[in-house]
């Protein structure tokens, strides 16, 4: 029989998940001690574990893999098979439905309206965009607060890099500080062209490390609650390549309109995804901070990693939960549009966080898309 700890190590889900999958009967542990009720799972057990992780990579809700678990491998390939295909259904759908949006408000002007735009008419409108070089102003802040004795947050932006970081446990500030720390080399590093999210997990890897050996130093009792979020975006020229752990966030304002662009790994976000709360009742819940994936001393989890294609006048948010659980999406959604340049930005968000009652850290980074060579 192995452990939680050491069954999450070998299918690399962390002891939360673990527990909040026994409590979702998907994953229930071989054994529990009366009397102690610590988990004991068999080796047979990991095949379904990683199973389980490999779709919560891919996206799929836990009560759909729930589904796919009960299958035979035939009927669960062929499940897993229709839920790739829907979602590559919807992703075409809402691709050629936001190209026909740009061309039909870029012509606005003309007097008939437009029809879907063709093929050819879309490869032109790449060509043109790929000529126009882009490069990034950018702001970082971060602050303790009105109620924390310390600042365990870590927010930092550069030539390349972008990241904020949320620690916590009595070693927080120094997990945060390793953790993008590990991903500075990126500023100067040469990008692999086409390879920057594989560089990226790369580099998570070494965060990943840097904080293992912050929670090594402090020992005992103290490791095991020593850990750190991070949200962090790269620039490659033309796109930020994402990559997103824990509850630390990532917005991108585009045309006056906010888009939350990563989902939190928490246990109150996962019971929004599976309809057992609203997301009204998750504002309020007690174990609303309760997360399923951080860096720690524990496995490492696999991260959210991503590409956003980059337009100009795009303006991109990265805040710890101090703001985002704070101050409401619609008053953030205003201080960022109305800020002329991301340092005012980030001051008014920090400070609408703090007129709120500052309970926590608050950091945010702001990057704005601009053309190069503009002022």
């Amino acid at each position: 029989m192995l452990t939680i700890g050491a069954f999450a190590k070998a299918c690399r889900l962390s002891p939360k998940a673990l527990r909040l999958y026994d409590e979702l009967d998907l994953l229930r542990p071989a054994r529990v001690d009366p009397d102690t009720g610590y988990r004991y799972y068999a080796p047979e057990q990991l095949e379904r574990a990683r199973l389980v992780a490999w779709l919560r990579r891919l996206g799929m809700p836990l009560a759909r893999i729930r589904q796919v678990c009960a299958l035979d491998p035939g009927g669960a390939a062929r499940e897993i098979r229709a839920y790739w295909a829907r979602v590559e259904a919807e992703t075409t759908a809402r691709r050629d439905l936001a190209l026909f949006l740009v061309d039909h408000l870029s012509q606005s002007s003309q007097s008939s309206a437009p029809s879907p735009p063709s093929q050819s008419s879309r490869s032109s409108q790449s060509s043109r965009k790929d000529t126009t070089m882009l490069e990034l102003r950018y702001s970082a802040l971060s602050d303790i607060g009105l109620v924390r004795d310390a600042n365990q947050d870590t927010a930092y932006a550069g030539a390349r890099v972008l990241a904020v970081a949320d620690g916590c446990g009595a070693g927080g500030a120094s997990a945060s500080t390793a953790a993008v720390e590990a991903l500075k080399f990126l500023d100067e590093e040469p990008l692999p062209a086409g390879g920057v999210l594989n560089v990226l997990e790369d580099a998570v890897q070494g965060a990943a490390q840097a904080v293992q050996d912050v929670a090594a130093a402090a020992g005992g009792s103290a490791r095991d609650e020593i850990g750190t979020t991070l949200t962090a975006a790269v620039w490659t020229g033309s796109q930020l390549a994402l990559v997103h752990i824990g509850d630390s966030r990532a917005y991108l304002l585009r045309d006056g309109e906010l888009f939350l662009i990563t989902h939190d790994h928490t246990v109150v976000q996962s019971l929004v995804d599976e309809g057992r709360l609203t997301p009204e009742e998750a504002v309020a819940h007690p174990q609303r901070a309760l997360l399923l994936k951080a860096l720690g001393g524990g496995p490492v989890p696999d991260p959210d990693l991503k590409l956003h294609d980059a337009r100009p006048g795009d303006r991109y948010l990265l805040c710890s939960d101090g703001l985002s659980t704070v101050v409401p999406t619609e008053e953030v959604r205003r201080l960022l549009a109305a800020a002329p340049v991301p340092e005012a930005a980030a001051r008014a968000l920090v400070d609408a966080a703090n007129a709120s009652g500052g309970p926590d850290n608050v950091s945010c980074v702001v990057a704005d898309v601009v053309e190069a060579g503009r002022r």
